[in-house]
């Protein structure tokens, strides 16, 4: 005689149980798509258990996303809102700890977020909710999750032991889509790079960068590439000012006209007048010829005037008059020249600092702020610091013709924890010394400069104290696993001997982009 054991309002046998396992079992063998029998297993699964619904969610290990695989009673549109990160909800717990849940009343738990907006009780009558990790050699592929009436008089030891079973009967198929899903964001995230990268367009193939603040300055240039406004670009010495204003210059209706550089810092107080505006002969002592000035040669296009905070208060209030009606004199000259001219200013002075100290003028200042585009510095941007290491390694075997063909994990990791404060322009001499410097081809870490090698040049000091030091030494480890494994969270957990979750707790700790390492 079986054992009774009370399930809802029938009775229910071991008989029965072992008749729905064997039913699963078979469809399992016999399925051709095995995507499409999931939902009429868990339909088999809420009839067996006199249950309201129940959902099968997959984790994401790219970007640690739990997502609804396959569900029966929940809609489309219910579905599609079943989206959560590891260590959120239920679902979320479950995943990352990989131990099952119960929300006995799921009305009364913080825990439960109902992120589908489902009933929370149906009838008047509370309901249960189970959940159980579907696991694949000790780690965590996604959970199974059911919901039934609350029934204050049983267990929940045997439905968590029936899931479980369930769960392992479905793993491979849960262990397969999830490899289908991680390889498909892979896609889509490579996608939208190259979609990025064809967005770009005319950009200046120097322009290097995936990172988001980088991304920002692209979208930025974008939209102020097709208008006629004042361009302000800031930021430090170093960082690529010139690039973003040759950028803007192509992406614009004036790209086919010329764009004339000036260097503001290069030229003597006495004769920047004289570049920018021209001269009549005779106008001063050495003028032996008339001069056409920089905003006449760029008439029809662009100028670009780099380092404006060293202009002198004199042509700041020459160059207003530009601004506003596009028009002024040679030196020396009555005859007024009008010119159709598009200004793109940059500096790495703080220009608000300077009008309080009487060296910059506040009126001249808003002229040219119209549009001002920050760009940040390489330490800001650090996820970047790997693309520009191969772009540059890139240039310097087309300049020189050499085959340096790659650079090693311990050169880059020494390259990521560098402060920078020579920014893209000391990143590249840096890796054009080192170019030189390789005897196989290969960039190592000791071919190198010292300033990179020392504790105070990397900020790997002990001004922050063990703790500070313990933290960067981590990060490193991290980076070198993802790079050894080209981002692949699983195998750098492996390398590093901690469990994946830990590892995937770390990389958000550190807000490091994993996908960023694959190939």
């Amino acid at each position: 005689m079986h054992t009774k054991c009370k399930k809802g309002s029938e009775q229910c046998y071991g008989l029965k149980e072992m008749t729905l396992l064997f039913e699963i079992g078979q469809r399992l063998i016999t399925s051709k798509e095995l995507k499409n029998d999931l939902s009429p297993i868990l339909k088999m699964l809420v009839e067996y258990l006199d249950a309201e619904r129940s959902f099968l969610t997959i984790y994401n290990r790219n970007n640690s996303n739990i997502g609804i695989e396959a569900a029966y009673g929940l809609s489309h549109q219910q579905q599609s809102r079943g989206k959560y990160r590891l260590g959120e909800g239920v679902i979320g717990k479950v995943v990352e700890l990989g131990q099952p849940i119960v929300i006995q009343e799921i009305s009364k738990s913080n825990l439960f977020l109902n992120k589908t907006r489902s009933e929370v009780r149906k009838a008047g009558r509370e309901l249960t909710f189970i959940c159980v990790p579907i696991m694949v050699l000790n780690k965590t592929s996604g959970a199974l999750s059911v919901v039934r009436p609350f029934n204050p008089h049983i267990t929940y030891e045997e439905d968590i032991h029936l899931l479980s079973i369930i769960g392992s009967l479905i793993a491979k198929t849960v262990e397969t889509r999830q490899v289908k899903l991680e390889e498909l964001e892979e896609l889509k995230q490579k996608n939208k790079e190259l979609q990025s990268e064809i967005d770009r367009g005319n950009f200046s193939s120097n322009m290097v960068g995936n990172s988001t603040k980088m991304q920002d300055v692209f979208s930025l240039v974008e939209m102020v590439a097709k208008t006629n406004s004042t361009v302000m670009i800031r930021g430090e010495s170093g960082i690529g000012k010139e690039l973003v204003a040759e950028a803007i210059h192509n992406r614009s209706e004036r790209a086919n006209k010329k764009m004339v550089k000036v260097n503001c810092s290069a030229l003597p107080d006495s004769l920047i007048e004289s570049e920018l505006f021209g001269h009549e002969k005779g106008a001063f002592t050495g003028a032996d010829q008339r001069r056409v000035g920089r905003f006449e040669l760029a008439d029809g296009g662009t100028i670009f005037l780099d380092e404006i905070g060293d202009l002198p208060l004199q042509t700041q209030v020459k160059l207003l008059r530009i601004l506003q009606e596009r028009e002024f004199e040679r030196l020396g000259g009555s005859e007024t020249i009008k010119v159709d001219v598009r200004i793109v200013c940059a500096t790495n002075k703080h220009l608000e600092q300077s009008i309080e100290d009487g060296l910059f003028r506040e009126d001249f200042f808003y002229r040219i702020n119209v549009f001002p585009i920050f760009v940040p510095a390489l330490r800001e941007r650090r996820n970047d610091i790997p693309l520009l290491a191969d772009h540059f390694i890139s240039k310097f075997n087309n300049k020189n013709r050499a085959n340096i063909t790659r650079i090693t994990t311990s050169a880059i990791n020494m390259l990521m924890v560098y402060g920078w404060p020579g920014n893209v322009r000391e990143l590249e001499n840096v890796i054009e010394r080192a170019c030189i410097l390789s005897k196989d081809n290969v960039v190592h870490s000791y071919n190198l400069p010292p300033t990179l090698q020392t504790a105070d040049s990397t900020a790997t000091g002990s001004q922050d104290g063990m703790q500070g030091v313990l933290e960067r030494l981590e990060k490193q480890l991290i980076l070198e696993g993802l790079t050894s494994t080209k981002g692949n969270i699983s195998k750098a957990a492996e390398i590093l001997k901690i469990t994946e979750r830990k590892l995937g707790t770390r990389i958000k700790k550190y807000n490091i982009d994993a996908w960023r390492y694959k190939v």
